[in-house]
């Protein structure tokens, strides 16, 4: 039992792009094309149950709050713009029609439904997970009556057309995928007969998009560049290769992929999310059309983001990546309360984190997740009726949680696709081998040589260090289960296996495989060192730093002008574990610090002035 490098996992290709092994999928046969290969295969939503915690909570929060989402409401922009009876109330915000819009001082009205498409693969994606028929239900009604409402009206004088299709494109597809939807797939050929009078011929920057006439603003924020990840799946799912002329057609390469894949960071000065989103469309070219120069620019570009990100794995203050040298991240603790944009962020980090862990087997983008998980997303505060969702995690010097002021943003609408992701980014698998990449909560089901096998973990991790694996075994089998080592993991980390202690090699960022015959009952207890360790915001301020324990980024509550040395903060003890609560020394008073989902209303600091 040895750990495995990142250079020494098995070759050869188990899946391409998007083709998860899915047992309530529906899925087509995706059609031949010359793809790359991946180390690593999905398992499919209904094979992962998420179990009492934190994450299943959240997953649970935001299915109900769209499944009672009103249908008519949902469908009435696109109902309005084709001349069609349109009942029900108006939503308001980013999602209903307004005279009010007056971008940037007022963005009521903006992109009428902009985030419908998400729901609707939130939706959809949900089903996958629980089987719940009512949720595939909704689906279905969704999608026929988006279906009757198509129409080339809806994108005529509209701000981001690109922006909204490719919503309506992953809803549509994912309705097919996973909610079993036959109507959903021939409902996307006729909205993409709608909208590509109104796309531009190719992928274009902001700074393209200013040049061209426009009536205001927001006419010059739409993302084409990013529509290739979906028009990709769109093409896997359907095998009409008009989706893949399209895909190729907006891969943004000379302003983009190109300086990413030659080793030029790209990134300063854009848009954060968006083109952390557009990372995604590079691993489909891979994928699907097995471009090497495609994964260059992913692997660079998400290397390029994490270089430049907070302690908590977020990234892009003022949604914008800044000049690497330039000291702004540290700047942007006194000057800015937008920190980063929170669903939106950790839904784009974690699909390209989950292409790369899959292509390459590298157990460090499974860090980057779990940081990302623990740090934002998972903090983010519920909907409120009406629209009004968390937007903004706040790592300004007194930072706070907080609402954002418009109703339905875009937040609202990647909120409820991660949630839904959690389990297909828990499990990981090769011919041979069972990959545990997050340490939650869960039970995974899958077939082992024909036959069944389940693997539950329970866990308080990452506020305390214990991970017990169960495996329920139909009959012995010898495979391997790998379980990642963190990259921060202190010398202390251990396994065992029924009790036992293994003399293995647990080193830090790769995964551990332990391969035996595997038996009913069998039991591996494994417990991560969760060294505290201090992390400076950027060079330029290698003073200004965060404290950490584990994954977890620590966050001082109510006490902004405390001070602290370098040892107060590497001494600080856990209260009640496995509590989210930290007490750290300092010369005034004891100053109790919380992980992330653990703060409320209070107000808290990140980053501390280290004093000599």
């Amino acid at each position: 039992m040895h750990s495995i490098s990142r250079r020494s996992f098995v070759a050869g290709s188990l899946a391409t792009a998007g083709a998860a092994v899915l047992s309530r999928s529906g899925a087509a046969s995706a059609p031949s094309t010359q793809g790359g290969s991946t180390q690593l295969t999905q398992f499919d939503y209904g094979a992962v149950q998420l179990l009492e915690g934190p994450l299943l909570e959240q997953f649970r929060a935001n299915h109900a709050y769209f499944f009672a989402l009103d249908e008519d409401s949902l469908l009435k922009p696109f109902r309005q713009k084709a001349g069609l009876s349109a009942p029900g109330e108006d939503m308001g915000g980013w999602y209903s029609w307004s005279d009010e819009f007056d971008p940037p001082n007022n963005m009521t009205g903006y992109v009428p439904g902009h985030s419908f498409g998400q729901y609707v693969s939130g939706l959809a994606r949900a089903y996958a997970a629980t089987g719940d028929r009512p949720t595939q239900a909704k689906v279905h009604r969704l999608v026929e009556g988006f279906a009757a409402a198509i129409s080339a009206k809806f994108y005529a004088d509209y701000p981001l057309p690109a922006y909204t299709f490719d919503k309506s494109n992953c809803g549509l597809i994912d309705a097919h995928q996973f909610a079993q939807d036959s109507d959903a797939l021939p409902a996307l050929a006729r909205l993409t007969d709608a909208v590509l009078p109104y796309l531009p011929p190719k992928a274009l920057t902001r700074p393209e998009m200013a040049a061209r006439p426009h009536p205001n603003v927001a006419y010059t924020w739409d993302e084409s560049y990013t529509l290739p990840e979906n028009l990709f799946l769109a093409y896997q799912r359907s095998g009409d290769k008009r989706y893949l002329f399209l895909a190729q057609r907006f891969l943004q390469d000379q302003d983009y992929f190109d300086p990413l894949a030659a080793g030029d960071n790209a990134l300063p000065g854009r848009h954060a999310y968006s083109h952390v989103n557009a990372l995604s469309s590079a691993a489909q070219a891979y994928l699907v059309l097995g471009s090497e120069k495609h994964l260059r620019a992913a692997r660079n570009g998400f290397g390029f983001v994490v270089a430049q990100s907070f302690a908590t794995g977020g990234w892009g203050p003022n949604e914008t990546f800044c000049e690497p040298g330039s000291g702004v991240l540290g700047q942007s603790l006194g000057s800015t309360h937008a920190s980063f944009e929170t669903p939106c962020g950790a839904y784009g980090h974690f699909k390209i984190a989950r292409y790369l862990l899959r292509i390459t087997g590298d157990s460090r983008y499974g860090d980057s997740m779990e940081k990302v998980l623990y740090n934002t997303v998972l903090g983010a505060k519920p909907l409120q009726p009406g629209g009004f969702a968390f937007y903004y995690s706040d790592y300004n010097n007194r930072g706070a949680k907080v609402y954002y002021p418009e109703r339905w943003p875009c937040c609202s609408g990647t909120f409820p696709q991660i949630t839904a992701d959690y389990g297909i980014s828990s499990y990981f698998r090769s011919l041979s081998s069972i990959y545990v990449n997050l340490f939650v909560p869960s039970r995974l089901q899958w077939r082992q040589n024909g036959a069944r096998f389940a693997l539950e973990q329970r866990t308080q991790y990452p506020y305390a260090s214990g991970v017990e694996v169960r495996i329920e075994a139909e009959r012995p089998e010898t495979f391997v289960i790998a379980l990642r080592v963190p990259a921060w993991a202190g010398k202390s980390s251990s396994v065992s296996l029924n009790g036992r202690s293994v003399a293995a090699d647990l080193q830090p960022g790769a995964f551990l495989p332990l391969r035996r015959e595997w038996k009913d009952g069998d039991r591996i207890e494994y417990s991560l060192d969760r060294t505290l360790r201090l992390e400076a915001v950027d060079a330029q301020h290698p003073d200004t730093a965060a404290l950490l324990s584990g994954p977890l980024t620590l966050f001082a509550i109510n006490a902004t002008e405390s001070r602290f040395t370098q040892a107060q903060l590497l001494a600080a003890k856990q209260v009640g574990a496995p509590a989210a609560q930290w007490r750290v020394e300092s010369e005034s008073a004891p100053v109790t610090f919380l992980a992330f989902p653990s703060i409320e209303d209070q107000q808290y600091r990140l980053y501390h002035e280290l004093q000599s």
